[in-house]
Parts: structure tokens; sequence; C-alpha cells
């Protein structure tokens, strides 16, 4: 037992291979190593800190909550969509370990991805609550069955970490498919019980680069750290979509409530 401690505790070395880009500097991306000394307590995010602190402070990356819980430290570690706080650098030895940001996006420096495309397509989804009927706030709250609320909370717990999209071939063939999380966040709504909003998300669902857009590889429900499984919710939301197509959607869903 002793020695396993010692083993968990002692401090060895590992090389960080980093891919670095400065627009104003760099015509394409470059590699640069580090060799960094490390005990299997710490994460690949504390890696890139202690290169940033100690060795070189222009190493450029996002982070913030270091608990898996915001989203902005996905890389790509070892060619696979991950976030640098849940992702440990004794799991990568001997190394050397190759860090990237994100497939699929701009580069605006470093591992740093521009996100606005994957933001702008957040919003066309209406990601917000179109109630079934006007309520006034002196009614009370919105109740639901533990049911009703298992329908959709799984959908409810994606973190905009973006790693689905860097999993997407789909999304890397072709930018305007509206991607994995984006339409996990439409089917999170859908399958609310207090919304009604189906008609208002519909041509963005039954888009060519909506639901049917998806080419059913899966893989960005594999790398989603928060278990969401987008893969899923786009398959749910096709049954929505074929019913529009064969001229059913008038029938079994009332008019969306004007905004």
């Amino acid at each position: 037992m002793a020695g396993e401690l010692a083993t968990r505790t002692a401090t060895r070395t590992i090389v960080l291979e980093c891919q670095r880009f400065d627009p104003g500097a760099d015509e394409a991306p470059r590699w640069q190593r580090y060799e960094i000394p490390f005990d299997d307590s710490m994460s690949v995010l504390q890696g890139l800190q202690h290169i940033k602190d100690h060795v070189d402070g222009s190493l450029t990356f996002r982070w913030s909550c270091r608990m898996a819980i915001c989203g902005s430290c996905g890389m790509m570690i070892d060619g696979v969509p991950a976030l640098a706080c849940h992702a440990f650098l004794r799991d990568y030895l001997p190394g050397p370990l190759r860090i990237e940001p994100l497939h699929h996006f701009p580069i605006l420096r470093d591992l740093v991805i521009d996100q606005a495309d994957f933001l702008d397509k957040l919003e066309t989804v209406r990601p917000w609550l179109i109630p079934r009927q006007e309520r006034a706030l002196s009614v009370g709250t919105h109740q639901q069955t533990p049911g009703q609320m298992d329908a959709y909370v799984s959908y409810a717990q994606c973190i905009n970490c973006q790693l689905c999209y860097a999993a997407c071939p789909q999304y890397g063939l072709d930018n305007r498919f509206l991607g994995p999380a984006a339409l996990a966040l439409l089917h999170r709504y859908n399958a609310d019980s207090r919304d009604k909003g189906w008609p208002a998300r519909a041509d963005v669902a039954n888009a060519e680069e909506g639901v049917w857009g998806c080419t059913l590889v899966g893989y960005c429900s594999v790398v989603c750290p928060k278990g969401v499984d987008p893969a899923q919710a786009i398959n749910r939301n096709k049954v929505n979509s074929t019913i529009d197509y064969v001229g059913l959607g008038r029938l079994l869903r009332p008019k969306a409530p004007s905004r």
C-alpha cells in the first residue's frame, strides 16, 4: 500500500506537444514541445497552467471552473475531443501527449477557437420555453410529474463545450449543418411538457441542414462529458419532422403562440 501511494504522489515528467498559432506572426499552425513535472493528481488543464505560469506565458487556452461544468476547456487531447480539466496526465504515459484546438472551428490563437458559428446556431433553435398557454404569475409555478421531467432532463445537461461538434464529421464537411448540441437543445424544449414550440422551431429542424443533415455516426454522444446523447435527440426529432413532411403537423399540433 505504501508503495502504491508513493507511486501516485511521486513527481515525474511528461512531454506535452501543443499546437501553436499566432495569426499575427504564423502562416500556419506549428507544434511546440514542453516537458513538465507532474504527479497522478494533475489534469491536462493543470499541465497547461504549469506551462503558462512557469515555462511559456504566451501559451493561450480557455478555462474557467476546473470541474467539468463550464465547458470552456474543450480541446483535442491525443486526437479525441475532451475537457482538459477532466483528463489526467497519468492516463497518457509515457507520452508525448498532443494537444490541439477543437477540430472543425477557426483558430483564434493557439488552443482557442472561434465560437461564433456555434453560438449563432444555438440562437436559431429558440432555446427557451414557448408556453402552451399564457399564465399569470399569480397562478404559481408550472408543475411537472417526475416522468414529464425525465423526458427532457438529460438533454438539459449540455454545457456547450462543443466537443460534439469537433467529433461530428458532417459538421466538419459542411458547417451549415446545425450540429449536435443545437439540435439536442431543440429537443430539450420540444420534449418539455410545458412547451408547445415545435411549430416555431420546425423550419430550422426540417431544413436540409437540420435533423436530416445528421448522418448518424453517433460519435457526438460518445465524447459528450455529460451523457446528453445528441444522436438520440436528433433521431427523436426526425419523427416530428416526418409528421410535418406527410402533412399531419397541422392536425396533430396547435399553432405556436405568438411572441
